[in-house]
């Protein structure tokens, strides 16, 4: 079930109470592994490695983070069931990683804040839109980086091709 049909049937409260526990668990998940949380939009939970300084396993721990936030989500909207509803457990998650260059700043004005921009953030949101439900997509670049690490058997190639808007296949 999605998120936007899940909320749809909920009172704000409700919505707030799973994103707060979604993404403060994801919080500790982040300051574990040496992630960086860009910024939440929605249901959105955009994050980074490599900033500021460049790290060559990026891949690695992008895929650690990402499997990890997997395996909390399942646990949280588990629990939360009990408050939230049972179709709180069914609620799923999608994964996009991409491995490339990105500019990061503050952009100022009435409400200043930390924002990166670059194609490899357009290419990672497009790769977590068309993701399978509680699966981690990669870009070939981020394919190629764990195969490079001796990270191939974290790789399953999926069964048919997307089209990613503004990408291709």
């Amino acid at each position: 079930r999605t998120h936007a049909a899940w909320s749809s049937m909920r009172e704000p409260t409700q919505v707030f109470e799973l994103l707060e526990t979604l993404y403060n668990t994801f919080d500790r998940v982040a300051r574990r592994l040496g992630v960086f949380k860009v910024e939440t939009i929605g249901d959105c939970y955009v994050a980074a490695t490599g900033l500021p300084e460049p790290n060559p396993d990026h891949a690695i721990v992008m895929a650690r983070f990402s499997k990890h936030c997997m395996s909390k989500m399942r646990h949280v909207v588990n629990k939360l069931a009990v408050t939230l509803g049972p179709d709180t457990g069914i609620l799923s998650m999608r994964c996009g990683l991409h491995s490339g260059p990105v500019t990061g700043g503050v952009l100022r004005g009435d409400k200043s804040r930390f924002q990166l921009f670059g194609d490899t953030v357009n290419t990672a949101a497009r790769l977590e839109q068309t993701s399978i439900p509680n699966k981690i997509q990669l870009s070939q670049a981020t394919a190629d980086e764990l195969t490079a690490a001796n990270r191939s058997s974290w790789i399953v190639a999926r069964d048919d091709k997307i089209v990613a808007k503004g990408k291709g296949e």
